[in-house]
């Protein structure tokens, strides 16, 4: 745990254009926080379960994450409540956005009711990534409760390439029924990520782009990266996204656009011969972003994290448990931001391949 400091003694943007912190918050607003590196913190991720109900290759394997796999049992996950209060701190220290992960967010039992908590708090833009199984079911309900948008993780349209990849024999048509009734609900534009693997699914980075071209949503290729140690992540296994760019403008011809916000990790290309759209790409790999980084990552057992390959975590459960005032948990927030000064995706090589990492089921995507 970080040492905990003065809030005055914390490395703070004075003036930052952050949405204001929610009335009800039980402390004064604090100022957007900057790291030693002066990346603000903009963006929480927040992992509300380390359980899926898939087994994709590169996330989950089967021969590690098999069904009897001990995961963490309910009294040790951060309540609704908890996650709420949170929140309302990371706000007041110019949190804009929340996006809910897993594992498998949807598997949650009544997750709409944080989303609900959540959007009470107002002023944060709320989103969702998924695997889409259970998202035909649950799309209206998040949508009511105050979700905004959700990113939906499909990598293949083949049928087979697609079962092969989640390893639990589950059809690509309901995942694809799944995006279609989250843009029924308004949760839209829906994103789609496709993490692209060399010699298991690069063949379906064509075939993604001709479906999704003219449908709204947007397509965004993410290079295949070493998060944790249980997907036996090879370099030689990473497509490059300027080798997606130039597969997919040899059919489409595509031209860059500029990002939608400072920190947005994915590069925008459209499409130059219609008003079809855009697709994304998000080159963690070839091409790092860590200077522009503005990410924290609350994991399910309530330890923060400020690099998706992080070592350790920070024990936010234990304060919130142990009576702590939010005075304290604001400081130490800021104690913590303040001496961030992760960049692991710039000094990537194969031998940081074998260094202790967090495994993404656990600390969200």
């Amino acid at each position: 745990m970080a040492k905990i400091i003065p809030l005055a003694d914390a490395r703070i943007v004075r003036g930052a254009s952050g949405p204001a912190p929610h009335a009800a918050a039980p402390f004064a607003p604090t100022g957007a926080l900057a790291d030693t590196r002066g990346r603000a913190l903009r963006d929480l991720r927040v992992s509300v379960t380390d359980r899926c109900n898939f087994r994709c290759v590169y996330c989950m394997p089967k021969d590690v994450y098999g069904h009897d796999y001990p995961f963490l049992p309910h009294a040790e996950l951060l309540t609704f409540e908890e996650i709420a209060r949170l929140a309302r701190i990371f706000k007041a220290h110019g949190v804009e956005k929340i996006r809910l992960t897993g594992g498998e967010p949807l598997l949650r039992r009544h997750l709409e009711r944080l989303v609900a908590m959540l959007s009470d708090i107002g002023g944060l833009d709320l989103t969702l990534t998924t695997n889409g199984a259970l998202l035909a079911k649950k799309a209206r309900e998040l949508k009511d409760a105050g979700l905004n948008r959700v990113s939906v993780s499909l990598d293949a349209l083949d049928d087979g390439v697609f079962r092969a990849m989640n390893d639990v024999d589950f059809p690509v048509s309901r995942v694809l029924d799944g995006i279609e009734a989250a843009a029924a609900a308004g949760l839209a534009p829906v994103k789609i990520n496709m993490v692209v693997k060399r010699g298991v699914n690069d063949s379906e980075i064509l075939p993604m782009a001709r479906h999704f071209r003219n449908s709204g949503h947007i397509l965004r290729f993410i290079e295949y990266m070493d998060v944790g140690h249980t997907n036996g992540w090879r370099l030689d296994d990473v497509v490059p996204s300027a080798e997606i760019i130039r597969i997919v403008g040899r059919e489409f011809p595509l031209g860059p656009i500029g990002a939608n916000y400072p920190g947005e990790v994915a590069e925008r290309w459209r499409y130059l011969d219609s008003e079809a759209g855009e697709i994304g790409v998000i080159s963690s790999v070839t091409q790092a972003f860590c200077k522009d980084c503005t990410r924290a990552r609350l994991a399910t057992d309530g330890k923060l994290y400020t690099c998706l390959f992080a070592t350790r975590g920070h024990d936010l459960r234990a304060l919130l448990r142990g009576g702590s005032a939010d005075e304290q948990i604001v400081n130490t927030l800021a104690a913590i931001w303040s001496q961030r000064a992760d960049r692991y995706s710039e000094i990537r090589s194969e031998r940081t391949a074998d260094l202790p990492k967090i495994e993404m089921s656990y600390i969200g995507g």
